[in-house]
């Protein structure tokens, strides 16, 4: 069963991975597992127990790690509290401590597996309103997005409402082509929020499943940015009362902390209600997805962990931290 078989069934289905997802996902996190086991190789090497040095190291690659200094000391005053149960904990065993904790932060955040998630009838079309700035894979996503949901049996629409740069509109028509859906769009400056009223009005009359819809990733102006996403969602609403029915925001993983800044800007200019994180398989920053799932309390619902157009995958927050300590 696919996964947006899995995520759109009103069946409650096992959220795990299939094997082939697994070795997906563990080949797009290898740069980022390499990268910090060999750092926490050198930080306990002739160490015998955790000790302040240790846990001062690692603090220092959990930060390097770009999981950030805010979640980076949660998971070491949850590591010290197990130090202070049992004072000659080893150091072999601080894999699977850090596992247990991260994981335990993880459960403790919005951050939900995603397996057991049903469209409502109520909610035809599901509207998914995606934004983000622009160069952080914002439209594959869409693309990606839309060729899941139309091979899990959804009828889809996307919407070309990032007017401001012509490339857009043209990179999403190109995605629309090649899954095979069709796509709203006008002219490169027309008014977005003119964009989204119409595509909403055509996936209605025809009858879609899902709506998914492009918007400017500007970031120069918040307030500029606040207003327009704003009027776009007013005008949804003239169409489908309750949409979007998800603010979709897309984060570059590849970029660490610059993730972190986007989120900020993102979440004060609007309500975003999930996060996809992208380019995971490029970079030795996977970390990124614990501290931004901690930080801001949104779920992350997908990442990307390879360039092909099936390495878009639900986040599993069991599988990922599974796979990032293996």
């Amino acid at each position: 069963m696919s996964f947006f078989k899995r995520i759109f069934s009103s069946e409650k289905k096992d959220p795990s991975l299939s094997e082939q997802e697994k070795q997906t996902l563990d080949k797009g996190l290898e740069k980022s597992k390499t990268s910090f086991f060999s750092k926490l190789t050198k930080a306990v090497a002739g160490k015998s127990t955790v000790d302040d040095e240790v846990l001062d190291n690692l603090e220092e690659i959990l930060v390097s790690s770009d999981v950030g200094v805010n979640t980076t000391l949660k998971i070491i005053e949850r590591i010290e509290k197990r130090v202070s149960t049992d004072k000659y904990l080893g150091t072999d065993e601080l894999n699977k401590i850090l596992r247990e904790e991260i994981a335990g932060l993880l459960s403790e955040n919005n951050t939900d597996d995603n397996a057991n998630f049903a469209i409502s009838p109520s909610k035809k079309p599901y509207v998914i309103m995606v934004v983000g700035v622009n160069g952080v894979g914002k439209t594959t996503t869409i693309g990606k997005l839309a060729n899941q949901f139309k091979n899990a049996g959804y009828k889809v629409v996307l919407g070309a409402a990032d007017t401001f740069r012509a490339a857009a509109i043209d990179q999403l028509q190109i995605w629309a082509d090649r899954v095979g859906v069709p796509i709203v769009r006008q002219q490169m400056g027309s008014d977005p929020a003119s964009v989204a009223f119409d595509t909403l009005q055509s996936a209605v009359s025809q009858d879609a499943d899902v709506v998914i819809i492009d918007t400017a990733g500007r970031l120069h102006n918040k307030v500029n940015l606040m207003n327009e996403l704003s009027k776009v969602k007013r005008v949804m609403q003239k169409v489908v009362e309750d949409a979007p029915h998800d603010v979709m925001l897309v984060l570059d993983g590849s970029t660490g902390q610059n993730a972190f800044e986007q989120a900020k800007q993102f979440t004060a200019a609007t309500e975003v209600t999930s996060l996809a994180v992208t380019k995971l398989d490029g970079t030795a920053k996977g970390g990124v997805v614990i501290g931004i799932s901690d930080q801001f309390k949104i779920p992350v619902k997908y990442i990307g962990v390879g360039e092909g157009i099936d390495d878009l995958q639900v986040f599993n927050k069991v599988e990922f931290v599974d796979s990032f300590f293996k």
